[in-house]
């Protein structure tokens, strides 16, 4: 009988055995509360399939433009790379870098993996690279942000049909079809990646076993759980890691991955430092971010003037297009805010060696994680502005220093969510909590409801023969 592999939670660094879920369950970490699989029915062909057309689609969404403006009969479309092309000619480079980045160049570069990766895995062989591919996929992923272009061409439309005509084009249409196809493709995560290549029998599955003086952790980029050395701070695999020893831990303190051969630390060094270093750079840039214009308007018959965030926000809710003006202003001035007050309160709340609301702190760290692109939001509008409202000597509109400085404010909370880790709140639990966990906690596989008046039903707990096993349960 083969070994069942491990699975760490990314969040506590609890271990669970993982076993094979039914349709419509999911594995949920009991003691933090982490989603850590889910079941899918799509196999490797069909998530090539699904590769393929939103690689299909992605061409198309690019080939035409995405909306058009008609001013006295002059007209203008706009497409992504049009609008990049237009920011770096008019000296905005910075700015042009990261929308081309975002919404062009890596998420084409992670679809392109995502076919050469399942192509052949599909045929049962091994890809090419697949080691260094499935590493760079994990890296793309969060830097990809094709949703929230479209979101900013929407909201360019709003902002420019007082001003002139504005019709959608093709590419409106296909980058709708593309999100679709991404969301999708969203739940196919390295980790999960590495589970197909598994099943395949392309590599085979490593149960490791802790020798004295070693503990068990996951590998951030495949998942692989295996026995690396206690971090300095703690005497033992069972005793909790102290945080100031966790957070002066050296680069070189680490092992390279048995199966991905990536860099693997037991906890994620110096993720205190990095944490408050990126979140008092991103603080201080966020001043000029909406303080300076983020978009200079050129007009025969308005004048020239230049707008700020909470203006343009205040633009919109004036001209009667409310939802979108909250829209913006959650996206562009309640989110960056509120990453930044999370992680601090996050970091902090570790500094201090809180144990309080443990659960609750996970939540708000996922959380983090998930708003953190939308932000780019404002950034996206302002290209498409720029690269739709180029009449000359009639009106012009161009990228403001704003655009700049906000981008890289959006860049440095992400990678401050990034460098934060949320074991270390969870490994300040003590033993007597610690003892009791041990004894209670185990993974929960919860079923969807497949009818109405099933949804009210408990979530089933499994023990030995389920799908998932309890904390620490080693081979």
């Amino acid at each position: 009988m083969s070994p069942k592999p491990l699975i760490s939670c990314e969040h506590c660094g609890s271990i669970f055995r993982r076993h094979e879920l039914q349709h419509g369950e999911t594995a949920t970490c009991a003691r933090c509360g982490t989603i850590l699989w889910r079941y899918s029915g799509i196999s490797v062909s069909g998530w090539l399939a699904l590769s393929l057309a939103a690689l299909i689609v992605f061409a198309i969404a690019n080939a035409y433009p995405v909306i058009s403006m008609s001013v006295q009969g002059m007209t203008r479309e706009a497409s992504l790379l049009t609008a990049v092309i237009m920011t770096w000619d008019q000296g905005y480079v910075w700015t042009a870098m990261m929308t081309g980045l975002a919404g062009f160049a890596l998420p084409f570069l992670h679809l392109i993996i995502l076919v050469w990766v399942l192509w052949p895995l599909a045929l049962g062989r091994e890809p090419a690279g697949l080691r260094p591919a499935v590493r760079l996929l994990g890296i793309l992923r969060p830097w990809c942000m094709v949703p929230v272009f479209l979101l900013g061409v929407l909201v360019s439309v709003v902002k420019l049909a007082g001003m002139a005509s504005v019709s959608p084009a093709p590419g409106l249409y296909a980058f709708g079809a593309l999100v679709v196809l991404l969301a999708t493709l969203e739940r196919l995560s390295p980790h999960a990646l590495w589970r197909y290549v598994e099943k395949a029998g392309v590599t085979p599955v490593h149960v490791p076993r802790p020798a004295p003086g070693q503990t068990l952790t996951g590998c951030h980029v495949c998942g692989q759980v295996q026995a690396v050395p206690v971090p300095d701070g703690s005497s033992s695999s069972h005793e909790p890691y102290h945080v100031h020893a966790i957070d002066h831990q050296h680069e070189g303190d680490s092992h390279h991955c048995v199966r991905c051969n990536a860099i693997v630390h037991a906890r994620k060094p110096q993720s205190l430092t990095r944490t408050w270093a990126l979140l008092v750079a991103a603080a201080a840039l966020y001043v000029p971010a909406n303080v300076l214009p983020i978009m200079n308007i050129q007009s025969l018959f308005l004048g020239d003037s230049g707008h700020t965030i909470l203006g343009g926000v205040v633009e919109l809710w004036q001209t009667g297009s409310w939802d979108i003006a909250l829209i913006v202003f959650i996206a562009s001035i309640v989110v960056p805010l509120t990453k930044m007050l999370a992680l601090a309160i996050l970091a902090g709340s570790v500094q201090r060696e809180s144990q309080f609301n443990l659960r609750q702190r996970t939540r708000l760290y996922e959380m983090v994680e998930f708003i953190g692109q939308w932000s780019m939001l404002d950034v996206f509008v302002v290209i498409l502005l720029a690269s739709l409202a180029h009449f000359q000597g009639l009106m012009e509109i161009s990228a403001g220093p704003a655009a700049g400085a906000f981008g890289l404010v959006v860049i440095l909370t992400m990678l401050a969510a990034m460098s934060f880790d949320p074991r270390l709140a969870w490994d300040l639990e003590t033993h007597e909590s610690d003892e009791t966990n041990e004894a209670s906690n185990t993974a929960i596989a919860s079923r969807r409801a497949q009818d109405p008046s099933d949804h009210e039903a408990p979530s089933m707990t499994h023990t030995g023969t389920g799908p998932v096993a309890s904390r620490h349960d080693t081979a």
